[in-house]
């Protein structure tokens, strides 16, 4: 969450950051996402294989290389699956530490791979959660994650849907296509995530809920190419320019409003400049690992 704020906070400006490109292949689809900002460059390779968890193997697959900025030289090579569950969740929690009440306590939580656990984790650092409910297809999969959230002292439970209706905070990260919830049972005082999707003909919250909410997204160009959550619902470049979509960066600033007399909705595509700075983050601190591991030997 440190090294996402601290790109932000130093002046960058997601909305002109490169596009993501994708590549149909036959296992599914392969995702080109490059990045450069200060002193380091890089660029993550990621396949998404819909039918390996199946197999049992992760849905998303890849490698990050991570280069030096000036020279573009390569520094080191993460895994690249191991960023994106921990890069994703560290913007949610930016953005939902921003967004949710101070005494948020009730987690709805839609799905129950990676990405719910990592969510979980960064959102458990970013407010005092004492409930979670876990919506998901799989039986066996939420209650495992139920579980995991009584480890926590959460009071932790499978639910359905209609959970949201009691929520402070709901986060989807699923890879559902279509609405997940009816967005008029969400309390106005409640934060919503959305992160499951980065494609304009899929979405895991209705129009109802973009209605009635005040929207933020990632950047604001990205959106308008991937967001379908928010293009569905005809907003973020799809035909309504009425609507005002506020970008992470002015959200971090402190430059935008957060109401709280209506739902707030964090709508994430990922972006290259995310995997980025968590990469050089990782980076910086094995150096420094490495550094004290040697003067504690010699």
């Amino acid at each position: 969450m440190a090294a996402i704020e601290r790109v932000l906070l130093d002046g960058f400006d997601p909305e002109p950051a490169p596009a993501r490109s994708a590549v149909p292949v036959p296992a599914g689809e392969l995702l080109m996402m490059p990045a450069a900002a200060g002193p380091y460059a890089g660029v993550k390779i990621a396949g998404v294989a819909p039918a390996n968890p199946e197999r049992g193997l992760p849905r998303i697959t890849g490698s990050y290389l991570l280069l030096d900025g000036p020279t573009l030289q390569p520094l080191a090579l993460l895994d690249g699956a191991a960023l994106t569950t921990l890069r994703t969740p560290a913007v949610t929690a930016v953005a939902l530490r921003r967004l949710a009440v101070p005494d948020a306590a009730h987690l709805v939580l839609f799905g129950s791979g990676p990405q719910a656990y990592g969510h979980l984790d960064a959102l458990l650092a970013v407010r005092p959660l004492t409930r979670l409910t876990v919506v998901a297809r799989n039986a066996e999969r939420a209650g495992a994650l139920a579980a995991y959230g009584r480890g926590f002292g959460l009071v932790a439970e499978v639910g359905g849907p209609g959970a949201v209706a009691g929520a402070d905070l709901v986060v989807c990260c699923t890879t559902a296509r279509t609405p997940l919830f009816d967005g008029a049972l969400v309390p106005a005082h409640a934060a919503v995530a959305a992160v499951g999707s980065h494609e304009p003909d899929a979405r895991e919250v209705d129009e109802v809920l973009v209605e009635r909410a005040e929207l933020y997204v990632e950047a604001r160009a990205v959106a308008a190419r991937e967001a379908g959550d928010l293009l569905m619902a005809g907003v973020a470049g799809g035909g309504d320019g009425s609507r005002r979509v506020w970008n992470l960066a002015e959200l971090v600033a402190g430059e935008v409003p957060v109401p709280g007399d209506r739902p707030r909705f964090f709508k994430s595509v990922g972006m290259a400049w995310e995997d980025l700075a968590v990469a050089a983050a990782v980076y910086r601190s094995a150096g420094r690992a490495e550094a004290g591991g040697a003067a504690g030997s010699a």
